[in-house]
């Protein structure tokens, strides 16, 4: 696959849940949608993934989206349902990354902020970092300037408690690459709301792609 870490940023909607909307996500101009095979209200099964994957096949981004889940586990989902990156959330193997890379699969590393792994985890085994909370999934937002404690080198996707409402006022102070929203942008668990996702990915533009000043 293309690198996808050379576009200008990225805007993921994570939990779609159902090919409508996959779709919905898609014709708000998302870069990136999330399925989580993890365990999650939001969780899907293979075939469920493959399902929505196959509807959105060159439309965009596709993430399969894992916690503490198998190797085995992840590459079974990843071969059966043909996304094109993986966000890995706990431990990542070497024989996982090497079996990905072989796939041509992107790899998103999860940190959260406070973890063991935030400050030990070389980044340049990946092609991106998605910085998060204490808890992961839970929809509140954390002290986005602790992501000042470290300077990371690969692109850097910012979430947690993030929603149209507050998504570019964090893009411009974090200064990251890309953002990543699950229930923020939902009319309720595993069902996304169409105008509020239109509206996320509008704001998020609006800071995502502007210039970046030395002091901004």
């Amino acid at each position: 696959m293309a690198d996808f870490t050379r576009a200008a940023s990225c805007v993921k909607i994570c939990g779609v849940t159902s090919i409508h909307d996959a779709q919905v996500v898609i014709d708000a101009g998302a870069d990136a949608l999330g399925l989580i095979f993890a365990e999650s209200t939001r969780q899907l099964s293979p075939s469920s993934g493959r399902r929505i994957a196959e509807s959105t096949r060159g439309g965009i981004l596709r993430v399969g989206v894992f916690r503490h889940d198998s190797d085995e586990f992840v590459l079974r989902c990843v071969d059966e349902t043909g996304v094109d990156a993986a966000q890995i959330h706990g431990s990542l193997s070497d024989e996982l990354l090497d079996a990905l890379r072989r796939r041509d699969v992107a790899v998103i590393k999860a940190l959260s902020v406070g973890g063991d792994e935030f400050s030990h985890f070389d980044e340049e085994r990946v092609d991106a970092v998605l910085i998060d909370g204490p808890t992961p999934g839970s929809g509140r937002e954390h002290p986005w300037p602790d992501l000042e404690a470290r300077n990371f080198q690969r692109p850097v996707i910012v979430a947690g408690g993030l929603d149209p409402e507050n998504v570019a006022s964090v893009a411009r102070l974090t200064r990251a690459w890309g953002v990543d929203v699950s229930s923020g942008v939902e009319s309720a668990p595993g069902v996304k709301d169409a105008s509020r996702v239109r509206d996320f990915v509008m704001n998020a533009r609006t800071s995502l792609e502007r210039p970046k000043e030395p002091h901004d």
